[in-house]
């Protein structure tokens, strides 16, 4: 993996995202780590000075194993794949790491650096450092359409804010 500017991606977040799906990770391999597969998120841009940071956004239901990662780590990943990896993801969003290694059973080689890990089979990666925690709360829906469909057992997600530290992709 070779890194570069953030500014320098060239994608589009909305079929990156919740077509072709990602890999929200966290933890180191002294500590432990989890992954979970996601299809919601959000790349771009708020607060800092001039222009603003490079952002993501990602969602994580409490009853999900990763969340405990996610909260106790500073920093956590998104991994992106070729469409070739789309079993693999499949098959880490509906497997529980509390169960045995996922990892190893979707054929993906995990990469500790200092304080996250990521994927070597991944074509884009990026290290996030969380920024913000939020709760989604049912009195925030103007939409009651989204939290029937969305929400039915009001397992709400938490949201994370992350600056977007790092980008690497496949040289």
């Amino acid at each position: 993996m070779k890194e570069i500017n953030v500014q320098e991606l060239q994608l589009n977040p909305m079929t990156l995202i919740a077509k072709r799906w990602m890999l929200i990770t966290a933890g180191t391999e002294e500590r432990g780590y989890n992954t979970m597969t996601a299809s919601w998120g959000h790349l771009g841009s708020i607060w800092g000075h001039g222009g603003g940071l490079p952002t993501s956004v990602i969602y994580v239901r409490p009853q999900r194993y990763t969340k405990q990662f996610v909260d106790r780590e500073e920093l956590y990943t998104l991994c992106f794949f070729p469409e070739e990896r789309h079993q693999a993801l499949a098959y880490l969003g509906t497997h529980s790491g509390r169960d045995g290694d996922k990892v190893a059973a979707a054929g993906l080689t995990p990469v500790f650096e200092d304080g996250y890990t990521y994927f070597a089979e991944a074509e884009l990666v990026l290290v996030c450092r969380k920024l913000y925690r939020a709760p989604i709360v049912e009195e925030g829906f103007l939409d009651r359409e989204v939290l029937e469909d969305c929400y039915p057992r009001r397992d709400f997600h938490d949201l994370y804010v992350g600056e977007i530290r790092r980008a690497l992709v496949r040289d």
